[in-house]
C-alpha cells in the first residue's frame, strides 16, 4: 500500500533540514559607469571658467567700484603746523622816533640807548619793538610803523598819547639828553617804560593766545599773572569768534504803542559809522533795523537786579532778526520803558541803563515821556555811544590806548588767533585721516590743505601787518572748508559691521557652490591621479 502525501495547510510546521548552515547569496552594489574623459574635462572647464570670471572680472569691478579714494595729504607737515614747529610767531613792531630838536648824532645815540633799555625790559622774544628814525613829513602809515614818538623839549618829562593818531608825544628837559659816551640814560629808560606800558595789553593778549595753544616750550612766553590770565580769559569768552562779516541788528522795543518811529539811520551815521569805518580793514558790517511794539520784557519788575538781567529778554515774544548770509548777528536793543538797574553788574555801563550780553549784544533801557511818538537823533546819542563801546568789546578790541592804536593791536591779535586756529584745524584733520584709514579724502580736501599751508606760511612771514591778517583769514577759511568737507563727514561713522551685514547676504549664496565645487573637483583630480599611479606601479611589477 502506497503512502499518500499529507495535505498541507497553513498550520503545518516546516521541518528544517539538519545540516551545515549555508550563506544566502548577497546581491552586489551596482556602480555607475565610469565617466568619460571628455565629461571630466568639460566639468573642470566649467568650474574653471566660473572662477576665472570671478577672479579676472568680478574682483576688479568690485575693487574699482568700492575702493575709497584717499588723496595724499602732507600729514607730517600738518602736524608740525599744529604743534607750532612750522612757524614761530614773531611780531616785530617798528617804532618811529621824530626828534627835530636834536642833532643826528644825539638822536642816534638816544635811539641806541632806548633800544637797549627796551631789550632789557622785554621778556617775550615773539613780541619786540624795533626803533627807527622817522621823518616828520611822513605819518605812521606811510613809514610802516605801529607808533610814532615825537620828542619835544620842555620843562619836565611827560608822555601823552594822541587819542586820534598813533602818536606818543614825549617832552624832556634839555639836561636829560645823553652824552655820546653814556651807557645809559634816564630819558631812554623813560621812553622804554612808556613803550612797554603802551603795548603791555597787546603783549599779554598774544602771550595768552600762544600759551593756550600747542606751542613748543621754547616758543612760549613767560607765564602771565593769575589776575591777567583771568581777565584775558574773561575777555576772550565775552567776545565773538572772528568772522570777516558781522550783521548788526538795531531794534526799538516798546511796552506800548508809543513811540512808533526813530531816527536810527541818522544816529548810526553820526555816532557809530566812524568806528565802523576804522574797523573795515578787519571786519565788514551789514545793518538792519526794526521796531517792535507791545514787547513785554521777561521780567515785570520796575527795578532790575543782577539776577533779572539774564531773563529780561523775552526771546519767545521778541522777533529778533536772524543771521543774514550766515554772518554772526550782534543785537543792539533799545527798550523804552521805566525799568532801571538796581546795582550795576560787572558788565553794565556806569549809567546803570545798559548791560552787555557776552557773544550776543547789548540792551539799553531808555526812559521817555509817555506821549513821545518819535525818538529823535539827540535822544539816541547815548544808546549809540554805548553800542559803539560794546561793539569794540564784542569784537575783542583791547581796552587801553587810543582808538587807532587799539585797532592796529586788534589786527595783530586777530592775525595770531586765525593763524593758530588754522594750524589747529590742520592738526585735527591729520589726526582724523590717520585714525580712520577707511575715510574718503577727496582731492578738494588736499587742495584746501595746500592752500591753507601756503597762506599760513605767508601769514607767518608777515605777522603784524594787514597782509598777514589777509593771509591768515584765507588760511583759516580754507582749513575749515577742508575739515568739514561733506563727503568726509558722512563717512565718519561707518563701522566694519555694516560692511559685513551688506556683503554676507549677497556673497554667501554665490560663494558656497563655487567653493564646494572647487573642493570636490580637487578631490576628484587627486583620486584620478592616485589611481593612475597605482596602475602604473602594477604594470611595472608584471
Amino acid at each position: 500500500m502506497s503512502a499518500q502525501p499529507l495535505p498541507s495547510n497553513d498550520n503545518d510546521v516546516s521541518i528544517a533540514t539538519i545540516g551545515p548552515k549555508q550563506e544566502a547569496p548577497t546581491s552586489s552594489k551596482k556602480l555607475p559607469p565610469p565617466e568619460k574623459p571628455s565629461d571630466v574635462r568639460r566639468r573642470s572647464h566649467v568650474i574653471l571658467s566660473f572662477w576665472l570670471i570671478v577672479l579676472l572680472l568680478g574682483l576688479p569691478i568690485w575693487w574699482k567700484t568700492t575702493t575709497i579714494y584717499r588723496a595724499d595729504l602732507p600729514l607730517e607737515d600738518m602736524l608740525e603746523w599744529a604743534d607750532g614747529k612750522a612757524c614761530r610767531p614773531v611780531f616785530p613792531l617798528r617804532i618811529s622816533i621824530q626828534a627835530t630838536s636834536l642833532q643826528d648824532q644825539e638822536a642816534q645815540n638816544l635811539l641806541r640807548l632806548t633800544q637797549h633799555a627796551l631789550d632789557d625790559l622785554n621778556d617775550f622774544a615773539g613780541h619786540h619793538l624795533r626803533l627807527q628814525m622817522g621823518d616828520e613829513k611822513q605819518d605812521s602809515a606811510d613809514n610802516g610803523s605801529a607808533l610814532t614818538i615825537r620828542l619835544t623839549p620842555g620843562e619836565g618829562t611827560t608822555a601823552t598819547l594822541d587819542p586820534y593818531e598813533p602818536i606818543l608825544d614825549i617832552t624832556y628837559p634839555q639836561n636829560t639828553i645823553p652824552s655820546p659816551t653814556a651807557s645809559s640814560s634816564a630819558l631812554a629808560t623813560y621812553i622804554a617804560s612808556q613803550l612797554r606800558t603802551t603795548f603791555a595789553e597787546e603783549q599779554a593778549t598774544i602771550s595768552y593766545l600762544l600759551s593756550t595753544n600747542s606751542m613748543p616750550s621754547e616758543h612760549r612766553p613767560l607765564g602771565l599773572s593769575p589776575e591777567t590770565a583771568e581777565a584775558l580769559a574773561k575777555r576772550t569768552t565775552r567776545s565773538l569768534k572772528y568772522a570777516p562779516t558781522y550783521h548788526l541788528t538795531f531794534s526799538l522795543f516798546t511796552s506800548g504803542p508809543l513811540p512808533s518811529s526813530w531816527d536810527i539811520e541818522t544816529a548810526i551815521e553820526e555816532y557809530m559809522k566812524p568806528v565802523l569805518n576804522v574797523l573795515s580793514p578787519i571786519h565788514n558790517f551789514t545793518i538792519d533795523t526794526q521796531v517792535q511794539l507791545y514787547a513785554s520784557p521777561g521780567v515785570q519788575n520796575q527795578v532790575l537786579n543782577k539776577e533779572d538781567l539774564s531773563s529780561f529778554i523775552n526771546a519767545a515774544e521778541w522777533p529778533l532778526s536772524p543771521s543774514i548770509g550766515g554772518a554772526p548777528t550782534i543785537n543792539f536793543i533799545v527798550f523804552v520803558g521805566n525799568q532801571t538797574i538796581a546795582s550795576p553788574s560787572q558788565e553794565a555801563a556806569p549809567t546803570s541803563h545798559s548791560w552787555l550780553i557776552p557773544q550776543w549784544g547789548t540792551v539799553f533801557l531808555l526812559s521817555l515821556p509817555g506821549d513821545t511818538t518819535h525818538v529823535a537823533v539827540a535822544t539816541l546819542k547815548q544808546p549809540l555811544l554805548t553800542f559803539t563801546s560794546h561793539l569794540l568789546s564784542l569784537t575783542g578790541t583791547p581796552e587801553s590806548g587810543s582808538l587807532p592804536l587799539r585797532l592796529s593791536t586788534l589786527a595783530r591779535i586777530r592775525s595770531a588767533d586765525l593763524l593758530l586756529r588754522a594750524s589747529s584745524t590742520l592738526g585735527s584733520l591729520a589726526r582724523l585721516a590717520m585714525a580712520l584709514p577707511s575715510i574718503s579724502i577727496p582731492s578738494s580736501v588736499a587742495d584746501g590743505v595746500t592752500k591753507t599751508m601756503s597762506h599760513l606760511r605767508l601769514a607767518c612771514d608777515n605777522l603784524g601787518g594787514t597782509e598777514g591778517l589777509a593771509h591768515a583769514r584765507i588760511a583759516e577759511a580754507e582749513a575749515e572748508r577742508a575739515f568739514f568737507e561733506k563727503s568726509m563727514v558722512g563717512q565718519l561713522y561707518f563701522p566694519d559691521e555694516h560692511k559685513i551685514a551688506v556683503y554676507l547676504p549677497l556673497l554667501g549664496p554665490v560663494a558656497v557652490p563655487l567653493v564646494m565645487g572647487l573642493i570636490n573637483e580637487i578631490k576628484a583630480w587627486r583620486k584620478r591621479r592616485r589611481e593612475r599611479a597605482e596602475k602604473g606601479a602594477e604594470k611595472k611589477g608584471e
